[in-house]
């Protein structure tokens, strides 16, 4: 008899386990971005009362007995499938419709990409989201408008002859580009991003080894001030971002996003905050790009079958594409830095994702979970009734 009970209570927990699961969905049914958890039951220790036997030539065989000791919780899934599109209006608000997460991360992690395969591991700790309520700060920098997290893509760092934006291949955290006013004229000019030697009115080329960093007066040897932009808006096939400089009134391509993906999305981490994040169980994270964007802006007319590497500019391998990107990588090229297809994901602007939280199915688990909690109250009820009884027997 205290089998039963012990039963009943490894089912109350459960039970109760489940409830918290289920009261964590409904707490998140109108939160952007939230995918749903569910749990799963799994039967627990077995005690056998006598064994099996497949029979002899004079005997038929006989099952074994076993008695079971209650419930446990086997698992707590998520759901990463993509939800709904709510429209909010703004224009900074994007969705991936489709499979991936945003890239976010303070700017640090751009520092400690090497183009190696040490990479795999700070790609791993960066933060992944679903979540795309964007806007640029106040230093320029595209990042969430309740966090100092920034978005990593690919930045523009100049322009060629042609007016063709010329990209790096670093992943780096996308910023606005800055402006140079000449003193004599007095005429406004467009400064992009560059390497470490990057003066005021260069930009554009990068030399291998040097990581991004914003143009600077030759004078003050401070950093230009940025640009101020209006009408930014992001190319849903290839999440290019441009906008238009209010100072110089030109159309200028800003960067483009990439799109982390791991092989397993449902084993992902959750971190918390709309978060998560490549750990044990997801495949490792990749970053790819929308809609063929890197053949287009690195591999300079290469084959699409051909491997388009990213953060090669740093080993001082220029490859054959862009500016430091491209397809020549070398023998040393780890995996984790190429450049992977989106597939079919694309980005929507003025709206977030819904809760993948469906309001009537939890109800009913809850409904389904309370009965189950009162029927182990009820075993434990009925076990000390007969427990009772049992101790009132020499009356």
């Amino acid at each position: 008899m205290t089998g039963a009970m012990y039963a009943a209570i490894a089912g109350l927990r459960t039970h109760m386990q489940n409830l918290n699961v289920i009261g964590n969905n409904v707490a998140n049914v109108n939160t952007y971005g939230y995918k749903s958890a569910r749990s799963v039951f799994k039967t627990s220790l077995y005690t056998t009362l006598s064994g099996g036997s497949d029979g002899t030539n004079t005997m038929s065989g006989a099952n074994p007995s076993q008695i079971g000791y209650g419930a446990t919780m086997g698992s707590i899934g998520i759901d990463m499938s993509t939800g709904n599109y709510a429209v909010t209006g703004r224009p900074m608000d994007w969705m991936l419709d489709g499979d991936g997460f945003f890239l976010m991360g303070d700017k640090s992690v751009a520092e400690q990409f090497t183009g190696e395969g040490t990479d795999q591991t700070v790609l791993n700790g960066m933060y992944l989201t679903r979540v795309g309520n964007f806007e640029f700060g106040p230093d320029g920098y595209l990042g969430k408008d309740d966090d100092g997290n920034c978005v990593y893509g690919f930045q523009v760092t100049g322009v060629d002859k042609n007016g063709k934006p010329i990209y790096s291949d670093q992943l780096v955290p996308i910023r606005l580009p800055c402006i140079s006013t000449d003193e004599t004229t007095g005429k406004v000019t467009v400064v992009y991003p560059g390497a470490e030697d990057a003066t005021g009115g260069a930009g554009g080329t990068q030399t291998g080894g040097g990581h991004i960093t914003d143009p600077v007066d030759e004078d003050s040897k401070e950093v230009l001030p940025r640009a101020e932009f209006m009408g930014i808006t992001i190319d849903k096939v290839t999440g290019i971002i441009t906008g238009t400089c209010k100072d110089t009134n030109e159309l200028v391509t800003i960067g483009c996003i990439a799109v982390g993906q791991v092989k397993n999305p449902n084993g992902v981490t959750n971190l918390g905050d709309n978060y998560y994040q490549a750990g044990s169980g997801s495949g490792g994270l990749s970053v790819s790009m929308l809609g063929g964007a890197a053949q287009s802006i690195f591999a300079n007319g290469a084959d699409s079958d051909t491997a388009v590497y990213m953060n090669q500019s740093l080993k001082g391998n220029q490859g054959g594409g862009g500016a430091g990107g491209g397809t020549g990588a070398d023998d040393t090229t780890a995996d984790c830095c190429r450049l992977r297809s989106a597939g079919k994901t694309r980005v929507l602007s003025s709206g977030l994702e819904m809760s993948k939280t469906d309001l009537a199915q939890e109800i009913s688990q809850m409904i389904l979970t309370q009965r189950g909690y009162q029927a182990n109250t009820r075993i434990i009820t009925v076990t000390d009734s007969m427990l009772e009884e049992l101790v009132n027997m020499k009356r």
